[in-house]
């Protein structure tokens, strides 16, 4: 059975950093891309970024520059570095793999910058 578990939201103000972490399970983790999508209220979900299994990583214009995704295969986890926050930030950040033609998610962690 294939889970996703997002960790490391909550409050920050603006200006702050979080990092979030993605524990993966049930799948041959290091041959899988990954990615981070994020919802904020009263929109649709969109791409903040994502890796490949080899490791390259794609940003969305959310997140260029201030933003960094990177995995650890050995513990199967997946992170997001986010630096520079503001309130457009804000929504809840989901964790997602495509495998097998299956679209996994999490369950979302929630991200709340304000002062």
């Amino acid at each position: 059975q294939v889970q996703l578990v997002e960790s490391g939201g909550g409050l920050v103000q603006p200006g702050g950093s979080l990092r979030l972490s993605c524990a993966v399970s049930g799948i041959s983790f290091s041959r899988v891309a990954m990615a981070w999508y994020r919802q904020a209220p009263g929109t649709q979900r969109e791409l903040v970024a994502s890796i490949t299994s080899g490791g390259i990583t794609t940003y969305g214009e959310l997140a260029k520059g201030r933003f960094t995704m990177f995995r650890d295969n050995d513990k199967a986890m997946a992170y997001l570095e986010m630096n520079s926050l503001n309130a457009e930030d804000t929504g809840v950040y989901y964790c997602h793999v495509p495998y097998y033609g299956m679209d996994y998610w999490g369950k979302g962690t929630l991200v709340t910058v304000s002062s």
